[in-house]
């Protein structure tokens, strides 16, 4: 655990985390990662995030922006900075060369490509602090991308919006809207932020959707996620998903293990439907993060939430853990996370 810092590296790290959560989907395959340099008198002198790639990472974009007031400063930094030269070179180094004088850092590199940065950096004689709001960064930003480094696969996120009985369409199909504007502009802000949106093709042919992420006035979000259509159905020309708005990837398989492995540079994926998709995911254990936007209203009968899970009993019912519980104007967002 690491031991007491002072306010600033804390205030620092919040502005990293922030800094982080911008870039998050834009960036990848590699880390959304926030760095923020204070100078020797503890004061903010630059702030940075990981461009797309190709382009500098979070410590030299705020070294640059921090100037000569990096020297003998303090590097604040969501992840261990790299040690190993890519298409630019490693953070670590660039972190000596300025001259700081300590990095604090919250998470770990698990890359063995990248990993050791917290190595060089003492070896060069440069305090390093690690550990500090590691929670906070492994729950947030970085979530999807320490997840792909440690299991080998991508963070799947499903997301689901269902009446209090677990409805997520009436009797006769219809669904707009179960839940409230304010749920709705959530879901839109989070797509925003993702590599990719899974659905199958029934929900194409029922909802004919356009997956992509929108402003507030309503206007395309700057980052659009990959849209991934699965299953064997055809879907016709004038689907809204097939339109130019973001790219779309159509998938004859109803394996989630092979959408998955398609989907290996795309760290963090969103599955929003239909039911029987879910189900197989639930089934294959590939549900990594529930999303789950319940709406005060019961419709009695229609569509469940999820179908075929693999359930024929009680025993065999798939539990999940309490991360979060929040009030979005009327409904309620619950975060879960697959139970021991």
């Amino acid at each position: 655990m690491p031991g007491p810092v002072e306010d600033a590296v804390l205030t620092a790290l919040r502005v990293a985390v922030d800094a982080s959560e911008q870039v998050r989907g834009t960036t990848s395959p590699n880390p959304p990662v926030g760095a923020v340099i204070l100078d020797a008198h503890g004061v903010i002198a630059g702030v940075g995030a990981t461009t797309p790639v190709g382009g500098p990472h979070a410590e030299v974009m705020a070294l640059r922006a921090a100037g000569a007031r990096a020297r003998g400063g303090t590097a604040v930094v969501t992840l261990e900075p790299c040690n190993h030269q890519g298409r630019t070179g490693p953070c670590a180094l660039a972190l000596v060369e300025a001259g700081i004088s300590r990095v604090v850092f919250a998470a770990a590199d698990p890359s063995p490509q990248a990993a050791g940065g917290a190595q060089t950096l003492l070896a060069s004689g440069i305090e390093v602090v690690a550990g500090v709001g590691a929670d906070e960064v492994e729950r947030g930003p970085l979530r999807a991308w320490l997840h792909r480094q440690r299991t080998g696969r991508s963070h799947v996120t499903w997301k689901f919006a269902a009446s209090l009985d677990g409805r997520s369409a009436a009797a006769d199909g219809t669904s707009q809207w179960i839940t409230g504007a304010e749920s709705r502009a959530r879901v839109h802000a989070q797509r925003a932020r993702l590599d990719a949106i899974v659905v199958g093709t029934g929900t194409v042919l029922a909802d004919d959707p356009w997956l992509t992420a929108r402003d507030p006035d309503g206007g395309l979000a700057a980052h659009q996620p990959l849209r991934v259509v699965v299953g064997e159905r055809e879907i016709p020309a004038t689907a809204r998903v097939l339109d130019d708005a973001a790219p779309t990837l159509l998938m004859r398989t109803r394996d989630p293990h092979e959408v998955l492995a398609a989907l290996s540079d795309h760290p963090d994926v969103l599955l929003e439907g239909g039911p029987h998709l879910a189900g197989a995911f639930l089934q294959a254990g590939l549900v990594d993060r529930i999303l789950a936007f319940l709406s005060p209203v019961l419709l009695g009968a229609g569509t469940a939430a999820v179908e075929d899970a693999g359930v024929g009993t009680i025993a065999q019912a798939l539990r999940f853990e309490r991360e979060s519980v929040e009030t979005v104007g009327t409904d309620l967002l619950l975060s879960l996370t697959p139970g021991a």
